[in-house]
């Protein structure tokens, strides 16, 4: 059975926000991005022969406005997961424990807007490859690429050690080895 405008609007309304406000880093603009979408579809979701795309569909249209607005600014540069393999980080399960929701989610925030796209499909919005792929309208190797740049991205984030708390810059949990390595490189006693 079909939906109606309205009820995709219901359905998708909220995680298609969410996935703007990932990419545009602010209200206005990612509301703007979401009701958009959401005029496209009204004018061209009759398009859409599979009605089983729907999602996939609006996501894709989202992310296309995005890039309308970046396109002159960001380049894309396509990069095979081969290239980069080496590059991949590795974080220990000890770290991954101790780092709570809202710090990633504050270090994805500071994550360049060509990673942020891939992270916050595959991990927030719980797209596969595939989708993702189709909805950033790149292949399927890119796709990979991405979330393995953006991971090892976030992860020099997350490990940087700090976040600002009322104007001071405070180091997280689980950082005093990394804080103890900088310490060492810079000739202090190892203790």
């Amino acid at each position: 059975m079909d939906q109606t405008f309205e009820q995709i609007v219901e359905s998708y309304y909220e995680p298609l926000y969410r996935f703007a406000y990932s990419l545009s880093q602010r209200e206005a603009e990612a509301a703007d991005l979401t009701q958009q979408t959401f005029y496209r579809w009204a004018t061209k979701g009759h398009q859409l022969l599979d009605r089983s795309k729907v999602k996939t569909w609006l996501f894709t249209t989202l992310h296309r406005e995005f890039l309308g607005t970046r396109r002159r600014i960001v380049k894309f540069p396509q990069v095979e997961v081969s290239e980069v393999e080496h590059e991949l980080p590795t974080v220990s399960s000890e770290i991954v424990n101790q780092m709570d929701a809202a710090t990633v989610m504050q270090c994805l925030q500071e994550v360049d807007d060509l990673y942020r796209a891939p992270l916050t499909l595959f991990y927030l919005q719980q797209h596969s490859y595939q989708e993702i792929a189709q909805i950033l309208d790149i292949p399927i190797g890119t796709v990979m690429s991405r979330l393995s740049r953006g991971k090892q991205e976030l992860k020099k984030q997350v490990m940087s050690g700090s976040r600002r708390q009322s104007g001071k810059v405070v180091p997280m949990r689980g950082d005093e080895a990394v804080m103890n390595e900088k310490s060492s490189q810079r000739g202090a006693p190892h203790g």
